[in-house]
Formats: structure tokens, sequence, C-alpha cells
């Protein structure tokens, strides 16, 4: 199913409350994710996790990972070229793989609903899809190159990043409809997106090689 979204919100600016790292060696952060204690940043060769209290590198592991990551309760999803590795944290085997709908021109990864949702960055698309196959289930289009994807609350958001613009866009699922727009100041990108679930989003730096926290904004009361 393919939905156009309809219309703009009024962009705000985004409050950037803290920056990790520069942690990539390569020199970007591709894709976030966070299981609930840790945020995972996917540097190119290596996945890292990083305390977000102390900002300390916890854990690594040799991954290729040029995109999303995603996390699902119990493993990690990471995107590597033109597939999607289903990866045991603790072990950082590979248990599982599909291939990513994009066949190489994929972006962001999140986990919501059973499914994963792949970014699609020159197609302008996010793909709900089946994590054990990679069948796409649906797609919402966008006007603007898609970076990171993240649920929270069941709200749907994505990272754009087109020349020195980028914005975190909180759009309806159902039909595409930008609701929130926020502006990360001019020259910083998003090149990655996961929520904590609860305050703050966190924002992959694509080649600052940073990871920036960025709090999400209240909803508008009842």
């Amino acid at each position: 199913m393919n939905i156009r979204t309809k219309e703009r919100a009024a962009v705000r600016p985004a409050e950037i409350v803290r920056e990790y790292g520069p942690f990539a060696e390569d020199g970007k952060v591709h894709g976030v994710t966070h299981d609930g204690r840790h945020v995972w940043a996917a540097t190119g060769a290596t996945l890292i996790a990083l305390d977000p209290a102390s900002g300390d590198t916890v854990r690594t592991l040799d991954h290729a990972c040029d995109a999303g990551t995603a996390f699902d309760g119990r493993h990690l999803y990471q995107i590597a070229e033109s597939r999607i590795d289903k990866i045991d944290p603790a072990t950082g085997a590979v248990v599982a793989s599909i291939p990513a709908p994009g066949h190489g021109g994929d972006s962001g990864l999140t986990w919501a609903e059973g499914s994963l949702w792949v970014g699609q960055y020159r197609d302008r698309r996010i793909h709900q899809i089946d994590p054990a196959t990679g069948a796409v289930r649906r797609t919402i289009e966008s006007d603007r190159f898609v970076t990171g994807v993240t649920w929270v609350d069941g709200e749907l958001w994505h990272g754009t990043w087109e020349g020195d613009e980028s914005e975190l866009r909180h759009i309806d699922p159902a039909d595409g409809t930008v609701l929130e727009r926020l502006a990360m100041p001019q020259g910083v990108g998003v090149s990655g997106l996961e929520s904590d679930g609860a305050g703050l989003f966190y924002c992959g730096g694509g080649g600052s090689g940073k990871v920036r926290a960025v709090r999400r904004p209240k909803a508008p009361a009842a």
C-alpha cells in the first residue's frame, strides 16, 4: 500500500540535550538503537553499546554495519549491504539473515508491532516487512529522503537529511501525513534514529561520528 504525505506541520527546533563520541572507526555513525539500557551504534565494522548515563562504551561487536540497527527485546537486527542480520547480542553470532527490501539502498531500521520497519533513503519510503522472510507488508511514502526510523507510544518518527538540512518527523502511519517536525541545527544531520521509549530520541550523527540525544516533544494535553 503506497500512501503519500498530504501536508506538513510547522517546524520547531530540535532540542539536543547531549552529544556522545565521536566513536566511529570509519568516521560515521550509520544506525542506532536502544535495548532498554544501552544505546547501540553502527560504526561501519563494529557495533558499539554505550551507557547513556556515563557515555562510556560498554560492549563492542565486530560486525558489518553500514545502515540501520534495531532491537526486538532479545535480538539486534543490523543492515549490512543488501541484507538484514539477526544477531544474538550476548555472543555476537548471526542467527538468521533476510534480504533488505532496498537491495543496498536501505537506511533506517526499527522494530515495532512484530515487524521490522526499514527506511529507503533515496526512494523516500518506509517499508514494514516480515522479520522472518523480508517480505514487504506495506509501504509509506515520504517527500523527503528517509534516514532513521523509530516507533514510540504508537507514534512513527523518521529522520530526513538533504544537503545541510535534517529533521525528525512524526508522521501518521495510516496515510503519511506529517504531524510534527523538529529541525536539527544547520549542518547537523540525522543518519539513524531510535527512541528510548521515554523522553529521548537517539540520533546517529553521520560523518560527525557522534550520537546525539534529542528531547522528544511532550504530547499536547487532551
